[in-house]
């Protein structure tokens, strides 16, 4: 079957260049490109009537676990906005249920109208100061290597056992190396000698960097730079000056993590686009970014153009400056035509698998007493302090009063923190402080909690903790915000404690009431908390964190008390 799109304004992400030129597709492939193939050379023919013909649009870096979709309602999502392929670690769901995990990734994203390229967890868990559901070894990860949409080994985040040289985080980047596959990078705010070291090992991005010196220094020493739009994690703004050369051409777009009311109220890839041209940047750059030098990164050779030999991941789009996107093709199959997304089947994952993946919620329930710190007096603590639109924590040491509230100090915005194990039933759990997350009243608790996802909750008190946890455990994973013992927004999420079983606009909708509740509790609008939360016992990125072992300070790889 020959398809032809006819006068169209085709972006040559080779030169820049925009080229008034038809487009000929046979199958999956662009068979050519030029103004000399007529309907004689097509069965089929479409008129673009002017408008622009760019190549489909990757997401460099991403965990679909975190838009709480399955990937199949993930696909759905972000069809319509022009992404047709994704490079995705399923390290979230790997940490809760191990290689069962990736088998699930692999099968509910198969054949989902987009690509979903692969690639192996290299942390599982993150380090040794986590307590995951499950151990991976590079003898575990070595079977995956043969999967045909297997890329290459995910993000790197253990950078203090590179740099200190530890054998089982290197044998995994040796096995990805020996395989010529791609391993990916993770190392916020690391420098000079060290991240020398980290580079040496064979990694070739990262998408950690907040700051355009820290940017820099890594594209000058030979790496890749993922500039990072998410609900989280927004670097964006600070990274603009990278839309220039000589830096553009070693960048590529990434959203990381992202909740599905911004994936269907905001977009996607396309949305960072949007953010590009509104700053005054060049709107072909971009697209370069989100394309070829995307594909590049991870030797799709046959990915990000539209040129003959390529795959036919094709846009057409009304306009540049707005990024509307009319029709999406994948591999030459239109999936959204005039906006609006063609149907497809879903894929069916083995019975056996299903199953797996929705039986790791093991915790006993929890009372009040499980949140009680026993200690009296005034004391000077360690408190983990949020900071806005970044996952990021610094430590602030407060004077903290065991008599009052149990330490809770809502005046000063001091509020308790848990982290519970929750994959064995271990019992094991750590208490401390948070500022930053703004609650006045009640408690709110997820099952997201990066990257071991334990139990992680934020309250006022030990009683309303106690009733958010057991909300959590009751519905097998998800997200719930309380008030007075009652529970007044939540979002089951029942594959792993991480995706929800709902379509995408129900996951949103839900997303979105559940966002909005956290205000009535006092949390500021420009807070997402759940998503913050989620990342405060994340001990591979600076500076203080907390685990079910304790707080974490992540710049000396240490346990450090709570009490100073």
């Amino acid at each position: 079957m020959r398809i032809l799109l006819k006068n169209g304004r085709v972006i040559n992400v080779f030169t820049g260049e925009v080229e008034d030129q038809h487009v000929l597709i046979e199958d999956e492939k662009i068979i050519g490109v030029g103004d000399y193939y007529t309907e004689e050379d097509a069965d089929s023919v479409q008129d673009m009537a002017g408008s622009y013909i760019c190549p489909g649009l990757i997401d460099g870096h991403i965990h679909i676990e975190s838009t709480m979709l399955t990937p199949a309602e993930f696909a759905r999502a972000v069809l319509p906005c022009g992404t047709t392929s994704v490079v995705a670690d399923p390290h979230e769901i790997a940490n809760v249920c191990g290689a069962d995990g990736i088998r699930y990734m692999l099968e509910a994203s198969e054949g989902i109208g987009l690509t979903a390229y692969i690639m192996l967890p290299s942390c599982v868990p993150a380090t040794g100061f986590d307590e995951a559901g499950a151990r991976l070894t590079a003898a575990d990860l070595e079977p995956f290597y043969d999967h045909p949409r297997v890329l290459g080994l995910a993000e790197v985040m253990d950078y203090p056992g590179v740099v200190a040289g530890e054998a089982d985080v290197l044998e995994k980047i040796q096995a990805a190396r020996r395989r010529g596959r791609t391993v990916d990078g993770h190392a916020p705010l690391l420098t000079g000698k060290d991240l020398d070291r980290y580079i040496a090992a064979g990694i070739g991005d990262d998408h950690e960097c907040s700051s355009v010196k820290e940017a820099k220094e890594r594209i000058r020493k030979g790496q890749r730079v993922m500039i990072r739009q998410g609900t989280a994690a927004q670097n964006l703004k600070d990274l603009l000056p990278l839309f220039e050369e000589p830096w553009a051409h070693r960048c590529l777009l990434a959203s990381d993590d992202k909740h599905p009311a911004d994936l269907l109220e905001k977009g996607h890839v396309d949305d960072m686009i949007r953010q590009v041209v509104r700053a005054g940047k060049d709107p072909i750059t971009a697209i370069r970014m989100a394309t070829l030098w995307a594909a590049e990164c991870f030797g799709l050779r046959d990915a990000g153009a539209v040129a003959p030999g390529y795959t036919a991941d094709l846009l057409v789009l009304d306009d540049l400056s707005g990024i509307r996107v009319r029709d999406v093709y994948c591999k030459g199959k239109r999936t959204v035509e005039n906006g609006r997304l063609l149907p497809w089947e879903a894929p069916v994952v083995g019975a056996e698998l299903a199953r797996a993946v929705r039986s790791s919620f093991n915790l006993g329930p929890l009372s009040e007493k499980d949140f009680h710190l026993e200690h009296s007096g005034i004391r000077k603590c360690r408190v983990i302090r949020l900071h806005e639109r970044q996952l990021i924590t610094g430590e602030w040491t407060a004077d903290i009063d065991f008599d009052r509230e149990n330490g809770v100090d809502i005046a000063r915005d001091i509020l308790k923190l848990a982290v519970v194990e929750r994959h064995h039933d271990t019992g094991h759990k750590s208490l401390g402080f948070i500022t930053g997350a703004g609650l006045k009243k009640g408690a709110v608790a997820s099952s997201v909690s990066h990257d071991s996802h334990n139990l992680i909750i934020i309250g006022t008190d030990e009683k309303e903790m106690a009733a958010a946890g057991n909300r959590v455990r009751e519905m097998g994973g998800g997200c719930v915000a309380v008030d007075g013992g009652k529970v007044i927004a939540e979002m089951p999420l029942s594959i792993s404690g991480l995706m929800s079983e709902k379509g995408a606009a129900e996951a949103a909708r839900e997303n979105e009431e559940l966002r909005h509740s956290v205000h009535l509790l006092g949390v500021p609008q420009d807070v997402e908390i759940f998503m913050a939360m989620a990342f405060v016992s994340l001990p591979v990125i600076p500076h203080l964190k907390m685990t079910t072992k304790g707080l974490v300070d992540v710049d000396r790889q240490q346990i450090v008390p709570l009490i100073l």
